[in-house]
């Protein structure tokens, strides 16, 4: 989940789960498969393939699930067309929710994301009705103690960065995503390994949450939507109010 507190992006990129292991290593593998597919096998020439890689790598994602991909995406072995589909909808409260799901089966993705808004108190919206409410952005999460942090802005804003700003054990980079890959290229320059790399959505207003009820009702939805086979992220634009600890 992403959007309302970036403590869960890292948190989710920090440890993966064993129960959701699995998951992590099927999105990963038809990302892969999607970036051959659009540009080539050969991470040299395919900046895209070169930060997945990374990706899968730093979640202990087996060769074989990789080389597999690799060839699915570059149609030597058969598979099921992989899809990167957006949805987005409304949870309690009137609060924005953006679904990105990976799939080879686009009906059963959507009927599982429509039933988990409905099951949840929300529903989906037409494409575009939260344009405005978010904004993609690429995404870096650089831990401190793997650089200085006027070495980071130097190579960071070099290369196009709009912003580096400073999160507990972390340094977040964001940038255009026309930018994406200049500034993970400047990265892989530097030998600066990054916690996490993504073109994400980001909120632009937020929704304050201070009712308990609510929270724990939004809580239910992004479990729910998380859990799906075919999701890879879910972001939302709810600020929770900490006093409420149901994020503990």
């Amino acid at each position: 989940m992403s959007g309302h507190s970036k403590w869960s992006t890292i948190k989710r990129h920090k440890a993966l789960v064993d129960a959701k292991r699995g998951k992590m290593f099927s999105i990963i593998g038809k990302e892969i498969t999607l970036a051959v597919k659009t540009g080539g096998k050969n991470p040299d020439f395919n900046p895209q393939l070169r930060t997945l890689l990374a990706k899968a790598k730093s979640a202990n994602m087996p060769n074989d699930n990789i080389q597999k991909a690799i060839q699915k995406g570059a149609g030597e072995i058969p598979g099921l067309q992989v899809e990167e589909l957006i949805y987005e909808g409304y949870g309690p409260g009137g609060v924005g929710f953006i679904v990105e799901v990976t799939t080879d089966n686009k009906n059963r993705a959507v009927s599982e994301v429509r039933n988990a808004f409905s099951k949840c108190g929300g529903n989906m919206a037409n494409s575009g009705a939260l344009a405005f409410t978010f904004q993609r952005k690429g995404q870096f999460l650089v831990a401190k103690d793997k650089i200085d942090e006027d070495r980071l802005l130097e190579i960071a804003l070099d290369a196009g960065a709009e912003d580096v700003t400073t999160e507990d054990d972390y340094y977040e980079v964001i940038c255009s995503p026309s930018d994406f890959y200049t500034v993970s290229k400047a990265f892989e320059d530097a030998q600066l390994e990054t916690e996490s790399a993504d073109l994400v959505y980001l909120p632009v207003t937020m929704v304050p949450v201070n009712d308990a009820d609510l929270g724990t009702k939004l809580l239910k939805l992004v479990e729910r939507l998380d859990d799906l086979e075919d999701v890879k992220e879910v972001y939302t634009n709810y600020e929770m109010d900490p006093s409420l600890n149901l994020e503990s």
